[in-house]
């Protein structure tokens, strides 16, 4: 069988998740990438095509002029609309391109969650700084890039003049780019996973999210929830329901207050930043495998066998200034009081940065699985104070 895998930038999920499970189920792989120089140094074996991902023409012409497809399949946040209509262009399992492009599209997210009566949400968007400024919004308000990721120019601002120079900033930076304002959402932050044949949707569990200080957004650690409380739970399958949210993977966030679930966004793919690497440990079972088998056609089984009597989290050292970074600890693996623990950089001595106020500012990524909460957090706290990270300005 021959999975064509639609990608950006080569990521974590796809070199240590998905091109082996892909391995191991017999799959013939082909990358169709812009980036294809990236993606040959990181997986040389493994066939990769040049080709404008973000143009369903060129991927179905790039597909067509290949081999004959089996599956075609994505795990970019920025590729789901066109992954959709190309599995349905060549009769295809995949996702309804609709609800692709309205959870990229965090206006229309808003749009359609109000439309269909499950949650309104004060938003507008803004194309110039002008437009911010004639702005009636409700403060504090949050700016968003409005197909953006990993919370790069999300900020929480707190009065007029501060929206319109925020908006300002930030589409000098990126001239073209639609903003999203919104009101802001209190509560405690948290994600739910799922996985979906378009038949039987599980729940993986969730995460617990730490943020930094305002007014950034920036995810400090990410501490496991086995299962949310089910009015939680139901208010947000509710939203993905009415979003048309079921097929494949899905890594939903949302903030909780007084009992009120409401959603931030929701990335119609894995989860990312080796949280999905943990998931598939720490509930013992072939997560990657299963997502690859779904967008073959095959049905996920009734019971996936998931264990969640482990406790675990991960926590993302962040850069605080920019500079080059000068001293860092290498990768580890080790169990420490019963906890496994995974240390992995994500940035290499000697090179030099801005700071993003991103995901982009994690030096390293610490994965720590064990029986006990209690001693998960006591052998992570350990492990990140006996570390050293140095930036040179």
């Amino acid at each position: 069988m021959r999975l064509y895998l639609l990608a950006l930038n080569p990521t974590d999920s796809v070199t240590e998740g998905f091109l082996p499970a892909a391995s191991r189920l017999g799959l013939d792989v082909t990358v169709l990438t812009d980036q294809p120089d990236a993606h040959r140094r990181a997986y040389p074996e493994i066939d990769v095509l040049e080709c404008d991902v973000r143009d369903v023409r060129a991927v179905v012409t790039r597909i067509s002029t290949h081999h004959h497809p089996d599956a075609v399949f994505s795990n970019s946040d920025h590729l789901q609309t066109q992954t959709a209509l190309a599995a349905a262009y060549f009769g295809l399992p995949g996702k309804d391109w609709r609800a692709a492009l309205r959870t990229k599209d965090k206006a229309e997210m808003r749009r359609h969650l109000a439309a269909a009566g499950v949650d309104t949400v004060w938003s507008a968007e803004v194309t110039t700084p002008e437009d911010a400024a004639g702005l009636d919004a409700p403060f504090p308000c949050v700016v968003k890039p409005r197909d953006g990721v990993a919370s790069e120019d999300v900020v929480l601002v707190s009065q007029p003049r501060e929206l319109a120079a925020r908006c300002g900033e930030i589409l000098g930076r990126r001239p073209g780019t639609t903003l999203v304002v919104e009101e802001f959402l209190p509560g405690e932050l948290f994600t739910v996973e799922t996985l979906g044949d378009g038949r039987v949707r599980h729940v993986l569990g969730g995460f617990h999210t730490r943020l930094s200080p305002p007014p950034h957004f920036i995810e400090e650690r990410m501490t496991f929830v086995p299962a949310h409380p089910e009015p939680v739970l139901t208010q947000v399958l509710a939203q993905l329901d009415a979003l048309g949210v079921g097929f494949g993977a899905c890594h939903t966030e949302f903030v909780v207050h007084a009992g009120r679930a409401r959603i931030i966004e929701v990335n119609y793919r894995a989860i990312g930043d080796q949280c999905d690497l943990l998931l598939a440990r720490l509930l013992r079972i072939p997560l990657f495998e299963h997502i690859l088998r779904t967008h073959a056609g095959e049905p996920l089984p009734h019971d996936l066998g998931a264990r969640r009597e482990d406790a675990a989290r991960l926590d993302y050292p962040c850069a605080t200034i920019p500079g080059q970074l000068v001293e860092a600890p290498e990768p580890a693996e080790l169990t420490v009081d019963g906890v496994h623990l995974t240390y992995r950089p994500l940035r290499r001595v000697g090179e030099r940065h801005e700071v993003y106020r991103t995901n982009r500012d994690y030096l390293g990524v610490l994965r720590a699985v064990g029986s006990d909460r209690a001693a998960v957090d006591r052998a992570s706290a350990a492990f990140l104070a006996g570390q050293r990270w140095e930036i040179r300005p």
